[in-house]
C-alpha cells in the first residue's frame, strides 16, 4: 500500500500532535512559512479572500479555505476577520496560527482569542504585544530602562489640536506614526503648520484601513538618520538573544526598499550599545518569540529607540543568510515550548558571516512617483544561482496583480563574503529578471545599487527623497513584448502603414546578389570597399572635391535608388533594413558613383510618419555601411526638410546635424526659385562644412514659345547663384520635362558661360525621354547626372543606370562598372516585389507631362490622394485641373511644397466642380485648402513674376495677411536649448538629432515617439512581417541587437470578446508561450472606457496610479490654487492626494467617490 506525503510527515514530525499550522496572511510570507513548516513535517493551511483565489500562497499549502462568501468582506478586510479565521482553524483541527507580518500580526486581541481557543499563537503573547506593539507603550518601556528615545507625545493623540500642542513645543519637522503597524503605512512627515491637519487625517485613515486601528502618535523627525534594527529571539524561560543588526535606512515613504545585514558603517561601540539595549528591552518586557527592536542613529552616532515590532519582519531573510538560522523554524519551535538552548541558539554560538542585501521588487512605476501598477504578468523569468535567494508570492506568468494589496512581487536576497560582493551579486540577479506586463521598480533598484552613496554604505532614511539623480534610470527596453504587441495588432487588424494596398508579392527572404571582379572572382563585400569620391572629399575638402569632379574626364552618376526613385515609384516606403541589406554590396559595386542620394526631402518625415523609423538612425547606419561613396540629401532651402519656412537658426541647426551624422552633398533648392529663400540653405551648408549644390528648379518645357521659364531666365538664375557661391550648380527637372534639345541648349549655354563650374542635372523619366535627355546633358558638358537602378527606374523615377551607361559607352566614361550595376539590380527586382503594395500601377510613360507638368514624385502621390478622396475615377480630369490650377496660381515652379499647392487646388476644383472662371469669380467666398492660403500669404516665398492679382487679394480677404518679404524674417529664432530641455522632460535619450526632428515636424515626431513607446523599434522587423500577417506556425527571426535573435511563431487567434472588443493572440517566443490581448478595431462592439488625461497638458489631471477614488474635494467651478487637493486615491493600502498642478477653476470633473480608475484616467480639467 503506497504512503502519502501526509503519512511521511506524521512519521517524521518534530512537534508531535502540534503539526498543523495556519498562516493568517497572504502573498509571499505564507509561502515562506509553509516551506519551513514542511521541513518540520507539519501540515499547512492557507486562507484567502475571494480576490486572492488564484494566488500562489493558496496553492502552496496542503489545505486552503476562503474567508467568508464572495462580496462579504473587502479584499483587505477579509484578512482582518479575527473570528472568521479562528473558526476556520477550529473547523480544520489547526494547532498553530502564524500571523506573518502586517494585517493582524500586531493585534493583541487576535493573539488572545487564538490562545483562548486552545490554539498556539506563533508570536509574543497578547500581554507582550500590548506592552510593546503599541509604539507609545514601547516608548514608555524604553524610558523605564533608560534606553534613549526620540522626543514624542506621551501617548496616542486623537485630535489635530493635540498634534499642534506637540509641535508648538518641539517645532517642525515631525512625523506622525500609526501606533499599531508598520511598513510605512499610516506615516506622514510634516514640515509646515499648514500641512499638519491633512497629514494627520491621511495617517489615521490609512492606519485604520491597513491595521484596523487608526491610533497615531507624533515624534520629532531627525534629519538624515540611519534606521538600524536588531533581530531578537526570546523563549518562554526568560532567555533573549540577538541575531545582529540590519541597516534599513534605504526607504521611501517610510517603507523599506533595500536592507543590508550587518550594517556597514556603524562604529563598533555604537553597534554594541544598540545590541545591548535591544536585548535589555526584550528582557524587561518579558518578550517571547521573534521580534525586532528598531533604532535611529543620528549624524553624531547617537542612537534612539523608536519601536519594537512584535512579529517577523519582511527583511528577516538577510539575517537568516548571515547567521544560517531559520528564524521561522525558531518561532514555531519556541511557540511549541522549546528553549533557545534546546535549539542551540545561545548568544555565544550565534555568529555572522559575510554580508547580505535584500531588494524588494515591487510592481511600482518609479518614473511616476512609484505609482502601483496593476494587470497581468505576461512574462516572469526569475534570477538564481549561487548566493541568490528568492521569496516570492504571485510572481509567475499569468498572475494578476490587483490594486487591493501590497505591491511587493518578490524579495531578492543576495549573500556575499563582503558588502561589495553582495552588491554585485544583487546587480547580476536584478539584470537576470524578466518581468513583463506590469511595471516594476527594478530600473530604480539598479540606479540605487550603482549610486556612489550606496556603494560606500553611507545612505540615510531620506536618501531616496534627497537624491533626484536616482531617477535617471536605465529602464528595460521590453523589446520582445512590444514587438509581439505590434504583430498581434497586425494579425487582428491588418497593416497600419498608410497607402498600402494588398500585400507584398515577395513572400520569401530577399537574397543579396554576389558581385564579381573583372577576373570573374567573387568579391567579399564584408571587407573594406574600394576608395571612392568620399575619400577625395575627406582628403581635399568641398572646394578640392568640386574641382576634381569638374576635372573628371567624363560624366559621373548619382544613384537615386535610396531616395527619389522609391519616393517616385513606391511612395517613399522603402525601409532602412532593406537599404542596409544591400549597402555593403553597393559600396563595392558602385564605388565610382559621384554620390548616393539617400536622405532628406520626403524620406525624412515619411520614415517617422509611416515607417515608424528614425531618419537619423537610417543615415547613421548607412554611413557606417558605406564609408566610400558620398551621401547626398535634398534640402528645401529655408524650409529645411519641412513644408514651410522656419527660423534661420533652425535651418543652421538641422544642416549641422545632417553633416555631422553623414551627409556630404546638400542639393539645396527653393520651390519657387526664390533666391532669398535659397540663400538661407546655402549659407547653412557652408557653415556646416558640406558640399553646396545650389539648385535651379527647371519648370515646364523651355522650348515652348512664350514660356516665362526660358533659357534667359535660367541663365540669369545661374549667374545669381554663382555670385551667391556654390561648389556645384544643380539643375532639378522635377517633372521630367527637360527634352534632349532643351538639355543641350541649357547645359551647353551654362558650360560656355562657366567653364570651371561643376554642373549636376536631375530629371524624372515621366515622358520616357530621360535617358536621351541625360545623355544630351553629358554630351553638352554636365559633370553629374542622376540615374536609378534598372528595376527602380523609368516612368516617374530616374532613368535606368544601365541604359544610360550603355548609351554613353564609347563616348563618355561614367566611372561605373556596367556588369556590377546589372548584378546589383537583382536585389532591387526583389524589392520591387516586396513593396508592390505601394505601387501606383502606372503602365508606362506619360507624354502629357509636358502639358500638366506634374512632378514625378508627386504624380504617384497625387494619384493615391485622388483615390483616397474619391476622385480616382476622375484622374484624367484631375490632371487637367492641375494644369488649370497652375495657370491660376501664375504658372509657378512646381516642387515640394509648391507642387502640393497646385495639387490641392486641383483636387479642390474637381471635388467642387469648379473651373478657372469659377475660382476667379468666387475667390472671396470659397474656403480654399490651407496650402493655397499659405502660398498666397507668402509663407512659401515669392513666385517669379509675382502673385496673380486680384486673385491673391480675393483669396486672402479677411483670412490672411500679405507678406512682402522673406517669410523667415518674420519668425523669431527658436530657443533650441529650451526645446531640448522640454523634450528631455517628456522622453528618454534625447539628442540634438531629436531636437532637429521635432523642430521640422513636431506632431509627426510626437506620434513617432508614441508608436515607439507602444511597439518599440519596428525597424528590426523584416518588411514582409511589418506589412502582412505572418502565417501560423511560421518562424520569424528578428535580430533585435548584436547576438540577440527573437524566434517568433503565431500560434492561434482567439475569439472576439463581446464585452471588451478584444482578441487574444497566442505566440511562441523563443520556445515559450506568450499571449497578447489586442483590440479588434474591425469588430462592432460597444465598449465603455474612461477618458485619458493628456500627459503633455498641465491643465488635465490624470490618476497617478490605478485605484479607488475615496474622496473628491472639489466640484465643477471650484477655484483652486496650485497644489490644492482635488481628490484622494487609495490603492494597495496606500492613499494618495491628487493635487492641482496649476491654478484655475475646475472645469470638467470626471470622477466621483467610489469610482475605480486606471493610471492616467482623467480626474479633472482645470481652466485658467
Amino acid at each position: 500500500m503506497s504512503s502519502t506525503i501526509s503519512d511521511m510527515r506524521q512519521k517524521t514530525s518534530l512537534l508531535g500532535a502540534s503539526n498543523k499550522i495556519l498562516v493568517a496572511n497572504r502573498g509571499e510570507i505564507p509561502i515562506r512559512i509553509f516551506r519551513t513548516a514542511h521541513e518540520l513535517s507539519m501540515q499547512t493551511v492557507a486562507i484567502y479572500s475571494h480576490e486572492d483565489r488564484l494566488s500562489m500562497h493558496r496553492l502552496k499549502a496542503d489545505e486552503s479555505y476562503a474567508i467568508g462568501a464572495k462580496g462579504q468582506f473587502s479584499p483587505v478586510q477579509a484578512y482582518l476577520q479575527i473570528d472568521e479565521i479562528i473558526s476556520i482553524a477550529k473547523q480544520h483541527q489547526v494547532n498553530m496560527i502564524h500571523p506573518g507580518y502586517g494585517f493582524l500580526s500586531e493585534n493583541a486581541e487576535f493573539a488572545k482569542k487564538i490562545a483562548d481557543a486552545g490554539i498556539t499563537w506563533v508570536g509574543p503573547p497578547a500581554t507582550v504585544i500590548d506592552a510593546v506593539g503599541d509604539k507609545v507603550s514601547a516608548r514608555n518601556l524604553a524610558q523605564s530602562c533608560n534606553v534613549p528615545v526620540v522626543p514624542g507625545t506621551d501617548g496616542p493623540i486623537a485630535t489635530v489640536d493635540e498634534a499642534e500642542d506637540f509641535v508648538n513645543k518641539y517645532s517642525f519637522p515631525v512625523i506622525i506614526k500609526a501606533a499599531f503597524g508598520g511598513g510605512g503605512r499610516g506615516m506622514r512627515v510634516v514640515r509646515a503648520k499648514e500641512e499638519l491637519a491633512d497629514a494627520f487625517e491621511r495617517a489615521t485613515s490609512e492606519a485604520l484601513a491597513s491595521f484596523g486601528n487608526g491610533t497615531c502618535f507624533i515624534e520629532r523627525f531627525l534629519n538624515k538618520p540611519k534606521h538600524i534594527e536588531v533581530q531578537l529571539l526570546a523563549d518562554s524561560y526568560g532567555n533573549v538573544v540577538h541575531l545582529f543588526e540590519r541597516d534599513c535606512s534605504v526607504q521611501r515613504r517610510h517603507q523599506k526598499v533595500v536592507e543590508v545585514a550587518p550594517a556597514q558603517t556603524l562604529p563598533m561601540a555604537v553597534r554594541d550599545a544598540i545590541l545591548a539595549d535591544a536585548v535589555r528591552l526584550a528582557q524587561t518586557a518579558n518578550y517571547v518569540n521573534a521580534g525586532t527592536a528598531e533604532f535611529l542613529v543620528d549624524d553624531l552616532n547617537r542612537h534612539y529607540f523608536i519601536e519594537i515590532n512584535p512579529r517577523i519582519q519582511v527583511e528577516h531573510t538577510i539575517t537568516e543568510e548571515i547567521t544560517g538560522i531559520d528564524i521561522v523554524a525558531a518561532q514555531i519551535q519556541i511557540a511549541a515550548g522549546a528553549s533557545l538552548e534546546q535549539l542551540g541558539l545561545t548568544q555565544d554560538k550565534i555568529t555572522a558571516r559575510g554580508c547580505a542585501i535584500q531588494c524588494r521588487i515591487t510592481t511600482e512605476d518609479p518614473s511616476n512617483q512609484f505609482a502601483p501598477d496593476c494587470g497581468k504578468i505576461e512574462v516572469y523569468r526569475s534570477a538564481g544561482g549561487n548566493g541568490v535567494r528568492l521569496d516570492g508570492g504571485n510572481g509567475f506568468a499569468g498572475a494578476v496583480i490587483s490594486p487591493h494589496y501590497d505591491s511587493m512581487l518578490v524579495k531578492c536576497s543576495c549573500l556575499g563574503s563582503t558588502y561589495e560582493i553582495a552588491r554585485r551579486k544583487m546587480l547580476r540577479a536584478l539584470v537576470e529578471f524578466r518581468i513583463r506586463g506590469v511595471k516594476t521598480n527594478m530600473p530604480f533598484l539598479l540606479a540605487l545599487l550603482t549610486h556612489d552613496v550606496f556603494i560606500d554604505g553611507s545612505y540615510w532614511t531620506t536618501f531616496i527623497d534627497d537624491t533626484p539623480s536616482l531617477f535617471q534610470m536605465v529602464s528595460s527596453q521590453n523589446r520582445a513584448s512590444k514587438l509581439l504587441s505590434y504583430l498581434a495588432d497586425l494579425v487582428v487588424n491588418g497593416s497600419s502603414i498608410k497607402g498600402q494596398v494588398g500585400f507584398p508579392k515577395l513572400t520569401d527572404e530577399a537574397t543579396v546578389p554576389t558581385i564579381y571582379s573583372s577576373s570573374g572572382s567573387a568579391i567579399d563585400v564584408s571587407g573594406k570597399p574600394p576608395a571612392g569620391w568620399r575619400d577625395v572629399l575627406l582628403a581635399k575638402g568641398p572646394d578640392g572635391f568640386a574641382k576634381q569632379v569638374r576635372n573628371f574626364n567624363g560624366t559621373l552618376l548619382m544613384d537615386t535608388t535610396w531616395r527619389d526613385a522609391h519616393q517616385s515609384l513606391l511612395a517613399t516606403r522603402v525601409r532602412t533594413t532593406d537599404l542596409l541589406a544591400i549597402a555593403p554590396t553597393t559600396a563595392h559595386a558602385l564605388s565610382g558613383l559621384f554620390a548616393l542620394e539617400c536622405w532628406g526631402g520626403a524620406t525624412f518625415d515619411v520614415s517617422m510618419r509611416f515607417l515608424y523609423e528614425c531618419p537619423w538612425d537610417r543615415l547613421r547606419k548607412l554611413r557606417q555601411a558605406v564609408p566610400n561613396i558620398p551621401f547626398a540629401m535634398l534640402l528645401r532651402g529655408a524650409n529645411g526638410v519641412a513644408y514651410s519656412s522656419l527660423p534661420d537658426n533652425a535651418i543652421d541647426h538641422f544642416v549641422k546635424q545632417a553633416k555631422d551624422t553623414g551627409v556630404d552633398v546638400f542639393r539645396v533648392f527653393d520651390a519657387l526659385n526664390d533666391l532669398e529663400q535659397l540663400q538661407v540653405g546655402v549659407d547653412a551648408v557652408k557653415k556646416a562644412g558640406g558640399v553646396v549644390e545650389a539648385t535651379i528648379c527647371y519648370s515646364g518645357d523651355m522650348l515652348q514659345p512664350g514660356k516665362k521659364y526660358n533659357l534667359a531666365y535660367y541663365l540669369d538664375m545661374a549667374s545669381k547663384i554663382v555670385q551667391m557661391g556654390t561648389h556645384i550648380l544643380g539643375i532639378k527637372d522635377m517633372a521630367g520635362t527637360l527634352k534632349p534639345t532643351a538639355a543641350r541648349q541649357l547645359i551647353g549655354a551654362i558650360r560656355a558661360q562657366y567653364p570651371d563650374l561643376p554642373i549636376h542635372v536631375h530629371t524624372h523619366d515621366s515622358a520616357g525621354t530621360g535617358v536621351a535627355s541625360m545623355a544630351a546633358c553629358a554630351l553638352a558638358g554636365a559633370d553629374v547626372v542622376d540615374v536609378a537602378t534598372n528595376s527602380m527606374s523609368g516612368m516617374t523615377s530616374q532613368p535606368s543606370i544601365s541604359a544610360l551607361v550603355a548609351t554613353l559607352d564609347g563616348d563618355i566614361a561614367t566611372g561605373v562598372d556596367a556588369a556590377m550595376a546589372r548584378d546589383l539590380d537583382a536585389y532591387w527586382g526583389q524589392m520591387r516585389l516586396l513593396y508592390s503594395c505601394f505601387e501606383a500601377d502606372l503602365k508606362g510613360p506619360d507624354p502629357e507631362v509636358y502639358q500638366h507638368e506634374i512632378p514625378g514624385g508627386q504624380l504617384t502621390n497625387l494619384l493615391f490622394q485622388a483615390q483616397q478622396v474619391g476622385l480616382g475615377s476622375q484622374w484624367l480630369e484631375t490632371k487637367k485641373a492641375y494644369e488649370a490650377a497652375n495657370k491660376l496660381l501664375g504658372d509657378i515652379v512646381k516642387v515640394t511644397p509648391t507642387s502640393k499647392v497646385v495639387g490641392d487646388l486641383a483636387q479642390f476644383m474637381v471635388s467642387n466642380k469648379l473651373n478657372s472662371e469659377d475660382v476667379n469669380k468666387l475667390a472671396n467666398e470659397l474656403d480654399f485648402p490651407d496650402s493655397v492660403l499659405d502660398f498666397f500669404e507668402g509663407l512659401m516665398g515669392t513666385p517669379y513674376g509675382g502673385f496673380p492679382e486680384p486673385l491673391r487679394t480675393n483669396v486672402l480677404a479677411g483670412k490672411r495677411r500679405k507678406l512682402t518679404g522673406r517669410p523667415g524674417l518674420t519668425l523669431e529664432p527658436l530657443d533650441l536649448a529650451q526645446i531640448r530641455k522640454d523634450l528631455e522632460a517628456r522622453y528618454d535619450n534625447i539628442t540634438e538629432n531629436d531636437v532637429a526632428s521635432y523642430v521640422m515636424y513636431p506632431k509627426v515626431y510626437e506620434a513617432f515617439r508614441a508608436m515607439q513607446a507602444k511597439f518599440g523599434d519596428l525597424s528590426v522587423l523584416p518588411t514582409r512581417y511589418l506589412l502582412s500577417t505572418p502565417p501560423l506556425e511560421e518562424e520569424i527571426h528578428v535580430n533585435i541587437a548584436q547576438g540577440k535573435t527573437l524566434i517568433v511563431k503565431v500560434q492561434a487567434i482567439g475569439d472576439l470578446s463581446v464585452q471588451t472588443g478584444t482578441r487574444e493572440v497566442y505566440f511562441e517566443l523563443n520556445g515559450e508561450m506568450r499571449k497578447v490581448t489586442v483590440e479588434d478595431r474591425l469588430a462592432s462592439v460597444e465598449t465603455v472606457s474612461r477618458k485619458k488625461a493628456d500627459a503633455h497638458s498641465p491643465n488635465e489631471v490624470g490618476a497617478p496610479m490605478g485605484g479607488v477614488v475615496v474622496e473628491v474635494r472639489v466640484k465643477e467651478g471650484t477655484e483652486v490654487k496650485k497644489g490644492d487637493p482635488l481628490a484622494v486615491l487609495s490603492a494597495m493600502k496606500m492613499e494618495m492626494v491628487i493635487s492641482a498642478p496649476v491654478a484655475g477653476k475646475v472645469g470638467e470633473l470626471s470622477v466621483k467617490e467610489g469610482d475605480s480608475v486606471d493610471t492616467a484616467d482623467l480626474i479633472a480639467k482645470i481652466l485658467k
